[in-house]
């Protein structure tokens, strides 16, 4: 227990007992400034900590009677003779929550770049599978001196955060009120083993949970490749007229008859993003085929069109493309993205007026796609249709989108308009 050893006492049989009326007064009038340092140091907690999924604080200033509890269970043998407040390391606490486990690691590296840390303790981790307990990250911390400015506070003053997953926490709020804040602790056999298989299941779902996360992150970081090397495609299509066939590296020998027999359509997704990133169009494109065959939701339908229209497209089968960007928002018409897809295949093909209509229905979806304006304004152009352009081109900007290809095509709009 770290302790600051200074206050009066009185003389017991046993041991030296501090005095409780004083001891209260004291501790009352450090109240203000508790409360002050603790709201800094969440304030502070709040700008540095960054992660996968936000975080809950939660945060307090121990009562004087749970201060008194804790201090009499830990007093040591000479607790000195100043006027000073003994000090506990949990006067001052707050509690971070994370949806992942991934986020606690994250969390407590943070916590060491941003604080004097003292100690790190893992409540929890030596537990055998037969026990039962909640776990949790317990991590005693220095006061900054920038939260502590101006305060008047005791003498090797420290504060504790724990770090845990929202299951953790909801384990061990519930051990909480039925073993430690209860007179009666289940020490029967089969009370146990219902402790030890809640605590359990409890653990395996954080596992489960950090499990799927991983595929999501996966997944997202190759769908971001994916959409970037379309994007580039359309581009080239568009405005500089390249052959598809020098969009992507060549595809790699791959049998189109040969069985596919992954696991599981999370696993065929997967692996068909990845074989699509490669520039491997023809087993990108057999694997989607195998999931749509699979009959999946319509969400996932939607997805696996969308995917499937975006390797036809890297191979210039432009209505091939067209008809899964199409079927992609048959299967969730408010997939706003199949319709921008559409838009970009139209526009290819020197269909604007097509174009717009679908550059129309995205964003009528979602007026938050800075992308979709710009395209439509391109389209615009070649109908010339300078003004509703130069709109076009405006609301982009609003949106954030500042590229050179948006001063380009403002450049061609004016030179237009001053001809005419």
């Amino acid at each position: 227990m770290y302790t600051s050893n200074r206050m009066s006492v009185e003389t017991n049989q046993e041991q030296w007992l501090p005095n409780r009326i004083a001891l209260s007064q004291l501790y009352e009038s450090y109240l203000p400034a508790f409360q002050t340092v603790l709201s800094r140091i969440e304030a502070k907690l709040k700008s540095a900590i960054s992660v996968s999924s936000v975080p809950v604080f939660k945060s307090r200033v121990k009562s004087f009677n749970s201060y008194y509890r804790k201090l009499l269970r830990n007093l040591p043998g000479d607790i000195g003779s100043s006027e000073d407040l003994p000090v506990i390391t949990d006067i001052v606490g707050i509690r971070i929550i994370c949806a992942f486990l991934e986020d606690l690691t994250r969390v407590e590296s943070i916590l060491r770049n941003t604080f004097d840390v003292f100690e790190v303790e893992r409540k929890g981790a030596d537990r055998t599978f037969r026990e039962f307990g909640y776990e949790s990250t317990h991590v005693l911390l220095g006061i900054p001196s920038d939260c502590s400015e101006g305060l008047s506070l005791p003498n090797g003053l420290i504060f504790e955060i724990q770090v845990r997953t929202i299951l953790q926490d909801a384990w061990a709020e519930v051990e909480h009120e039925l073993v430690y804040k209860s007179e009666f602790s289940p020490f029967d056999l089969p009370l146990k083993r219902k402790l030890a298989s809640i605590n359990a299941s409890l653990s395996l779902a954080d596992i489960i949970f950090q499990e799927i996360r991983d595929y999501q992150n996966k997944l997202n970081r190759e769908l971001d490749k994916r959409r970037g090397s379309f994007y580039l495609k359309a581009d080239e299509d568009g405005n500089l007229g390249l052959s598809g066939a020098n969009a992507l590296p060549p595809d790699e020998d791959f049998d189109a008859s040969s069985p596919y027999v992954q696991g599981t359509i999370d696993d065929m997704i997967l692996d068909a993003i990845e074989a699509h990133n490669n520039g491997n169009l023809e087993k990108a494109i057999v694997i989607y085929a195998k999931i749509i065959d699979a009959k999946p939701n319509s969400s996932v339908l939607s997805v696996i069109f969308k995917h499937r229209g975006m390797a036809y497209f890297a191979q210039s089968r432009y209505e091939d493309a067209l008809g899964d960007f199409r079927a992609s928002a048959e299967s969730n018409p408010s997939n706003f993205r199949a319709y921008y897809y559409q838009g970009i295949v139209l526009a290819v093909m020197d269909r604007d007026d097509e174009a717009i209509e679908c550059f129309s229905q995205s964003a009528a979806m979602n007026p938050f796609q800075p992308y979709v304006y710009f395209r439509r304004a391109e389209s615009l152009y070649q109908l010339a249709r300078y003004k509703e352009a130069l709109s076009d081109l405006d609301k982009a900007v609003s949106l954030g989108f500042n590229k050179p290809e948006e001063k380009a095509l403002r450049v061609r709009i004016a030179q237009k308009l001053d001809v005419s």
